[in-house]
C-alpha cells in the first residue's frame, strides 16, 4: 500500500476517534445541565402562562416575535458598518448568525459573493502569514547573529514557539478590550476571541450588539473590525507553519513516485550492452602472479597521488613511456630497473633509486597507514 494511502487511512481513524472522544467528553458535561435548564425554563413558562392568563398558542406567537426580533436589538443592522461587518463573517467563515439576509436577492447574492470571497481570503491569509514567517524567521536569524550564537539559523521548533506565543498573546489582548468594552468576564471574552479566531463563529457571544454600537461608537467598531482581520492573519500564520507542512507531505510523496517510475521506465527502454567476444588469456605462471600482485599494491600506493621526485627524473632521461594504467615505478620494473623485492627490504623507503638521491616529502593521507601487511610503504614521498 502507497504511504500515502496509509498515511489518508490513519488520519480518517483519528479524526473518527477524535470526534468520538469529544463527544463522549461533551456528553458528560453539558448533558446534565441541559436538563437542569430546560427544567427551569419550562417552569418559567409556565408561570408566565398563569400570571398574564395567557393560551399556549399565544404564549407561541409571543415567544416568535421575540426571536425575530433578537437580531434587531441591537439597532440597525444593515447600514455600512452592520453590512461590513456581516461580510466580514461571510468571508472569513465566522458566520455568527446575529444578523442574516431576509430577501431572497440578499440571499442569491450572499451565496455569489461567498464562493468567491471565501478562497480569495483564505489564500490571502495564508499567503500573508507565510509572509510573516519569512520576516520573523530574518529578524529572528539577524538576533542570534547578534547575539553571537555559534548556530545562527532558525529551526522549526523557534518558529512553532514564536507562533504559539504570537496567536497566545493575540487572544490574550483581544479577551481584555472585549471584555472592557462588553461587560464580559475575562474567560468569556478570551472565549469569544478563540471562538472568532478559529471562524467557528458559535454566535452565543457577539461583540457590536449593545447600546446600538455599530453607530455609536465607530472607535470601537474600527477596534474590533481591524481585530478580527489581524488575529486571523496571525492564525494563518501559525496554520502555515503547521498544518500545511503535514498538507504538502501527500504532494512530496507524489512527485517522488512519479521521479521514480520515470527512472523505472527509462531504464527499461534502455537497449542491452552488446556482448564482447572473450579473448583466452595465455597460462599465468606463479612468477606472473607473484608480480602482478606486487603491481596491484604498487597501484594502491600510487593512487593518492605521491611518486618519487628521483623516479620523476630516472623516467625523463629513460623516456619510459608509460601506459594509461601504468604508474612509473610499473614501468621501471617492466624494463628491469628495479626488482620487486626491492621495495620489501629491511629499511627501504619505497623509493626507487639510492637514499642520497631521493627527497624526502611528506605523507599525503593518513589512510596509507591502514595498508595490511604491506606497512612499509606507507612511507610517503612527494613530486618536487
Amino acid at each position: 500500500m502507497k504511504r500515502q494511502n496509509v498515511r489518508t487511512l490513519a488520519l480518517i481513524i483519528c479524526t473518527l476517534s477524535y470526534l468520538l472522544i469529544g463527544a463522549g467528553v461533551f456528553d458528560a458535561l453539558e448533558s446534565k445541565q441541559e436538563k437542569i435548564q430546560r427544567k427551569k425554563l419550562d417552569y418559567r413558562k409556565f408561570q408566565l402562562r398563569i400570571k398574564y392568563n395567557l393560551s399556549k398558542s399565544d404564549f407561541d406567537q409571543i415567544e416568535a416575535v421575540v426571536l425575530l426580533l433578537k437580531p434587531h436589538k441591537a439597532g440597525v443592522q444593515w447600514k455600512f458598518a452592520g453590512s461590513f461587518y456581516f461580510a466580514i463573517t461571510v468571508i472569513t467563515t465566522i458566520g455568527y448568525g446575529h444578523a442574516a439576509p431576509s430577501t431572497d436577492a440578499g440571499k442569491a447574492f450572499c451565496m455569489g459573493y461567498a464562493l468567491l470571497g471565501i478562497p480569495l481570503t483564505l489564500v490571502m491569509f495564508q499567503s500573508l502569514g507565510e509572509r510573516i514567517n519569512t520576516f520573523v524567521r530574518f529578524l529572528l536569524h539577524k538576533a542570534k547573529k547578534c547575539a553571537g550564537l555559534r548556530r545562527p539559523e532558525v529551526s522549526m521548533a523557534n518558529m512553532v514557539t514564536i507562533g504559539f506565543f504570537s496567536c497566545l498573546g493575540t487572544l490574550c489582548v483581544g479577551a481584555a478590550a472585549f471584555s472592557h468594552y462588553e461587560g464580559w468576564s475575562y474567560f468569556h471574552a478570551f472565549y469569544y476571541c478563540f471562538i472568532t479566531l478559529t471562524t467557528i463563529g458559535f454566535g452565543d457571544y457577539v461583540a457590536l450588539q449593545k447600546h446600538n454600537a455599530l453607530h455609536n461608537n465607530p472607535r470601537y467598531v474600527a477596534f474590533c473590525f481591524v481585530y478580527i482581520l489581524m488575529g486571523l492573519t496571525v492564525i494563518g500564520a501559525f496554520l502555515n507553519l503547521v498544518v500545511l507542512r503535514f498538507m504538502t507531505m501527500n504532494a512530496e510523496d507524489e512527485r517522488r513516485d512519479a521521479e521514480q517510475r520515470a527512472l523505472l521506465s527509462g531504464d527499461k527502454q534502455k537497449a542491452p550492452p552488446p556482448r564482447r567476444a572473450k579473448i583466452q588469456n595465455p597460462p599465468v605462471t606463479e612468477q606472473d602472479t607473484r608480480r602482478r600482485g606486487l603491481k596491484s599494491v604498487y597501484a594502491e600506493v600510487l593512487h593518492f597521488q605521491t611518486i618519487c621526485s628521483c623516479l620523476w627524473y630516472k623516467s625523463r632521461e629513460k623516456m619510459v613511456m608509460l601506459p594509461q594504467d601504468m604508474s612509473f615505478s610499473d614501468a621501471l620494473m617492466e624494463q628491469g630497473e628495479v626488482s620487486p623485492m626491492h621495495f620489501f627490504e629491511p629499511g627501504s623507503t619505497g623509493c626507487v633509486c639510492s637514499s642520497q638521491r631521493c627527497s624526502a616529502v611528506s605523507t599525503v593521507s593518513t589512510e596509507l597507514r591502514s595498508i595490511s601487511p604491506f606497512r612499509l610503504l606507507s612511507k610517503r614521498r612527494s613530486s618536487v
